[in-house]
Order: C-alpha cells, then sequence, then structure tokens
C-alpha cells in the first residue's frame, strides 16, 4: 500500500533534525554568495542573513541537545592542547 504525505508525520527527533541539516545547508550557501559576492552592499546583506541562520541553527542544536537528541562528548585536555599547538605551528609557518 503507497503512503501519501498526509499518511507520514516526523516525530520531533526527525523534525528538529530536518530543521538543523537544513539552517546547515543555508549557512553553506550564504558562506558560498559571501566569498564570491564582489560588491560591499550584497556581502553585508548577505553576512547578516548568514548570522541570523547561524543563531537559528544553535537555537535548534541547543533544544535537541537539551532533549537528548543530540549527544557530545566533551573534548578531552589533551586534545586540546594537541589541537591548539598544530594551529601554532602553522601560523609560524606561515608568518601569521
Amino acid at each position: 500500500m503507497k503512503q501519501s504525505k498526509k499518511d507520514v508525520t516526523l516525530n520531533e527527533k526527525d523534525a528538529l533534525q530536518d530543521m538543523l541539516d537544513l539552517e546547515k545547508l543555508l549557512m553553506n550557501y550564504y558562506n558560498v554568495a559571501l566569498t564570491e559576492g564582489s560588491c560591499k552592499p550584497f556581502r553585508k546583506e548577505i553576512l547578516k542573513h548568514y548570522i541570523e541562520h547561524a543563531e537559528t541553527q544553535f537555537t535548534i542544536f541547543e533544544q535537541m541537545l537539551a532533549r537528548g537528541y543530540y549527544d557530545v562528548q566533551p573534548a578531552e585536555s589533551k586534545m586540546i592542547e594537541e589541537t591548539s599547538e598544530t594551529y601554532k605551528k602553522v601560523l609560524k609557518q606561515i608568518g601569521a
């Protein structure tokens, strides 16, 4: 038996995941537009929308985290130190 749209509903977790994925996708599109934009007014407008979607994405993420739908593993201190040292070396190499 074929299901129609009205027969399929998303649960809360799936709906939030879809919203999160959409916000991430929109941010990627705005990022491309920002890097390719060639005039300041356009870039300013795109940046405004990028920031708005970054805030929305983070709000959705926080809601998923609060409901136990998103599992975040804290980074170990050693991992943070190693990553920091790696980037310090890169910065020295490029003269920044």
